[in-house]
């Protein structure tokens, strides 16, 4: 089928030259309620003779020792939940999942330079191994090097089903995502709302749209279902689209909020979410590893591999710069390794997901393939050769050598960083089934900071066993004072 394109203009204004786009007192301890009184009569005599109603009484003495210990209790319960969770600042990493302490709100304030250790979050995500930059693999004997000619920023491959991480390029390298940050707001926002609805688009729901932003064709007035509007999404990447159903989500400021959340509970920390589009913002940033996360997720949503292996659609159309009306027009997927376009050959087994371009970011791609019962996910960043179509030629070489590898290879990190996107529903939709094989494994559950942060802080477990210490010693005291005045 060939596609053909709508005959109107379906590009933003192109943006000005030098733009880019892209306390109560109470007794004393020890002391004698009524009940307890002596019923002797006349003075009672002590050792040294004198009689006790003569010997002077002091009590603050005890009541001053009883608050002290009191005071000292209360610290020692309180600096050792604190020592726990602070972790003093050292913590240990897991083999598979993130067991160590994370950073908050490292990524506040990244810039579209790319970014080359990752946050102290993403440090750990995935594990120990992937935190460290540069290339990563564990091969077993007869698998085979990796390809050469990989030249992106960073880059993985990984199986989707069991989470592995098969090998791996600056995983966790912080670099804009450009389109390919679709796949995050897919992850958010499609199970919200059921494909048969529809919305008839305002011109509110068009604003705010980067000038120069890839489009699919939305008119005002017109009315798509939300089908038309994922297609749009993922097939030709039309920011217009994104900007539709993050209005029908409330506004773009919710959805954005909204998909940074949803990163953090996937695990994937290095991502900070600035437009839902991918449109070249400052501070947007993402990694190989959090996109990898994001299509993992995806996958397992029906709906979503369906958008994403689709290589053609009819979208429906609306009025053309002359007035004529066009009831639709076709759209084909901008993934040329899903599609053949531009002379790259379609790869075998291809599932698609989601490919990416702005001035910054450079070319990003997200794609899955399945192959003998395995589906592999490989993400590549910025390919730095030049070459044409560098970025599909990449993936692909990452896929093939995944594929041979699959089952061969030691990991070197895991998806499982954060409990894997549940198979879930949207209304009207009802349940939803993995469609790469078997469910995958499940994950172990992100440990409570206390627990993940090893022993502590020694300083603020010594400061806790002091004061129980000087607490011990004033009830000492008080015991053997109230003794002594018996």
């Amino acid at each position: 089928m060939t596609a053909f394109r709508p005959p109107f203009d379906r590009t933003a204004p192109a943006p000005p030259a030098g733009a880019s786009p892209g306390g109560a007192d109470a007794p004393a301890a020890g002391s004698r309620g009524p009940a307890a009184r002596r019923t002797t009569t006349g003075p009672v005599r002590l050792r040294d003779g004198e009689p006790r109603s003569r010997r002077p009484r002091d009590r603050r003495l005890p009541r001053a020792a009883a608050s002290l210990a009191a005071a000292c209790c209360l610290c020692a319960l309180s600096a050792a939940p604190g020592a726990a969770a602070s972790g003093g600042g050292h913590g240990r990493s897991g083999s598979g999942d993130a067991s160590s302490v994370r950073a908050s709100g490292s990524d506040q304030g990244s810039s579209l330079a790319s970014v080359t250790s990752g946050s102290a979050e993403s440090a750990v995500a995935g594990g120990a191994l992937l935190a460290e930059p540069g290339v990563h693999v564990l091969p077993h004997t007869g698998v085979p090097d990796l390809p050469t000619g990989l030249s992106a920023l960073a880059w993985t491959v990984s199986d989707a089903r069991t989470g592995q991480v098969l090998a791996a390029k600056n995983a966790h390298r912080q670099l804009p995502p450009a389109s390919t940050l679709k796949t995050l707001f897919a992850d958010t926002v499609l199970p919200r709302f059921p494909r048969e609805q529809t919305h008839k688009v305002t011109p509110e729901d068009l604003a705010g749209i980067g000038a120069g932003s890839s489009l699919v064709g939305v008119q005002a007035g017109q009315t798509y279902t939300v089908a038309d509007l994922w297609r749009g999404v993922f097939l030709a990447s039309g920011n217009d689209a994104v900007h539709v159903l993050a209005h029908m989500n409330g506004s773009v400021a919710t959805t954005v909020e909204q998909m940074q959340a949803k990163a953090r509970m996937l695990g994937a920390h290095d991502t900070h979410v600035v437009s839902p589009d991918g449109y070249d913002m400052p501070g947007q940033v993402s990694s190989a590893y959090d996109l990898a996360v994001f299509a993992r997720a995806g996958l397992a949503d029906r709906d979503f591999a369906e958008y994403c292996s689709t290589k053609w659609a009819q979208f429906p159309g609306g009025y053309d710069k002359n007035g004529h009306y066009v009831s639709s027009f076709g759209i084909q997927n901008t993934d040329r390794l899903l599609t053949g376009a531009g002379g790259v050959t379609p790869y075998p087994g291809i599932i698609g997901v989601k490919n990416g371009y702005t001035t910054n970011a450079g070319n990003t791609l997200v794609s899955a393939a399945r192959r003998d019962g395995h589906t592999l996910i490989a993400t590549v960043m910025n390919p730095q050769s030049g070459l044409p179509q560098a970025v599909y030629t990449e993936a692909a070489k990452l896929l093939d050598w995944g594929f041979a590898a699959v089952g061969r290879t030691t990991s070197v990190g895991t998806l499982n960083a954060a409990r894997p996107a549940s198979f879930q529903g949207s209304p009207g939709r009802g349940p939803l089934a993995p469609v790469h094989g078997p469910t995958p494994t499940r994950a172990v559950p992100e440990a409570p900071a206390a627990a993940r942060s090893g022993s502590g802080s020694p300083t603020a477990w010594y400061v806790g066993g002091g004061l129980a210490v000087v607490a011990a010693a004033s009830v000492l005291v008080l015991r053997r004072r109230s003794a002594a005045q018996r």
